[in-house]
C-alpha cells in the first residue's frame, strides 16, 4: 500500500473514532510497527493528529465564525439545493421555527404553502417571509451584528413559549464524536432550545461543515435529521447515528 493510501486510511479512522491504535493499524494495513510509527510521526508533524501511548488522537482545530457576507458567497449552489429540499418538507398548517443563517435563508424562496406560521430569530428571514404574506413572528433580544441573528436571554425566554411541528437550523460543525457544534455559546443555547421545542429538527449543513468541531456544543447527532448536499466523502458512519437527507443539485 502506498504511503498516501495509509495516510488516508489513518485519517478516516480518526474521523470516525477520534483515536486510532497502532496494533489495529498494523493489522488493517498489513505493515510493521515501525512503518505505522513513521506514518503517525509525519501526520503529527503535519498537525492533523497527536501521538499518544499505543496510537494517536485526532486534533480538533476550532474554526472562527464568518460574517453573513462571508458565508453568503460560499457554497451557493449547495446551500440553494439544501434550502429547496428543506422547504419541501413544510406542510399545510405547520408551525415551524426557521433559524437565522445563510443556508436557512435560501429556504424562504422555495416555501410554496402560505398557510403556515413561522417563528424566526433572523431579521432578513422575517422580512422575506412577511413579503410572502406568511404569518411570521420575530423573537426579540440582542442582534448579533455579524450574522443579523437575534440571540440572548430575551430570545430564549420568548422561544420557550412556542411549540413547533418542525425546526430548521443551521450549524457550523458536524462531528461523529462531538455532534453538532457552533462557535457562539448564546447561539448554541438557542439552537438547543429550539430542538427541545420541536417535534422534529432538521439541521441544514453543506459538506464543508462535516468533520468540523466548534467551541460550543448544540446537540448529539441522534437528536436531529441532517439535510446536506450530495455526499462527496465517506459519511456512512454518520448514518449509524442519524438520518441524512441528500439534496440533489
Amino acid at each position: 500500500m502506498l504511503t498516501e493510501e495509509r495516510y488516508a486510511f489513518i485519517l478516516d479512522e480518526l474521523k470516525q473514532n477520534g483515536i486510532v491504535k497502532t496494533q489495529k493499524l498494523m493489522t488493517a494495513l498489513q505493515c510493521s510497527e515501525s512503518t505505522i510509527r513513521r506514518d503517525l510521526a509525519q501526520l503529527e508533524k503535519d498537525g492533523v493528529l497527536r501521538r499518544v501511548h499505543g496510537g494517536a488522537k485526532r486534533l480538533y482545530l476550532l474554526d472562527d465564525e464568518l460574517s453573513n457576507n462571508e458565508k453568503s458567497s460560499k457554497n451557493v449552489q449547495e446551500k440553494t439545493a439544501i434550502g429547496k429540499l428543506a422547504a419541501s418538507l413544510i406542510d399545510e398548517n405547520d408551525v415551524v421555527f426557521i433559524e437565522a443563517g445563510t443556508t436557512t435563508l435560501t429556504m424562504v424562496d422555495y416555501i410554496e404553502t402560505g398557510n403556515i406560521t413561522v417563528v424566526t430569530n433572523g431579521i432578513l428571514h422575517a422580512s422575506l417571509l412577511t413579503d410572502k404574506n406568511i404569518t411570521t413572528y420575530l423573537i426579540g433580544g440582542k442582534i448579533k451584528p455579524s450574522t443579523k441573528a437575534i440571540i440572548g436571554p430575551t430570545s430564549l425566554s420568548e422561544l420557550r413559549d412556542y411549540r413547533f411541528n418542525k425546526a430548521f437550523l443551521g450549524i457550523n460543525g458536524i462531528d461523529s464524536e462531538f455532534g453538532c457544534t457552533t462557535p457562539d455559546p448564546e447561539e448554541a443555547a438557542l439552537k438547543n432550545l429550539a430542538i427541545k421545542q420541536a417535534s422534529i429538527t432538521y439541521m441544514l449543513a453543506d459538506q464543508s461543515k462535516w468533520n468540523k468541531v466548534n467551541f460550543a456544543n448544540v446537540c448529539d447527532l441522534e437528536e436531529v435529521t441532517i439535510i446536506t448536499d450530495e455526499a462527496k466523502g465517506n459519511i456512512d458512519f454518520f448514518r449509524q447515528k442519524t438520518e441524512i437527507l441528500e439534496a440533489k443539485q
